[in-house]
């Protein structure tokens, strides 16, 4: 399989060879070289899974762990006093 194919191909392949096998009419040879493709195809796009859930993680527990929760009233933004006034515009 190649790791270049993108997950919705896939994703698209995947379906075609299971609703293939679902009608049940493929003679046993050709169910079992579809069910080899199937099977690929469905680690391919796990695999593809696991590194977007990686790259959520790294991303969300590395690039937002210095942000304050929003809605928190009792955070100052650095650099700011309670007092000061913003003028955004």
């Amino acid at each position: 399989m190649s790791r270049k194919k993108k997950f919705e191909t896939a994703l698209r392949e995947l379906e075609g060879v299971v609703n293939a096998l679902e009608q049940g009419d493929m003679p046993l040879e050709d169910a079992l070289k579809a069910f080899e493709k199937g099977i690929s195809l469905a680690r391919h796009c796990e695999s593809l899974l696991d590194q977007a859930e990686k790259k959520i993680k790294l991303l969300t527990e590395e690039g937002l762990k210095d942000f304050p929760e929003q809605g928190r009233e009792d955070e100052t933004p650095a650099g700011l006093e309670a007092e000061d006034d913003v003028d955004l515009f």
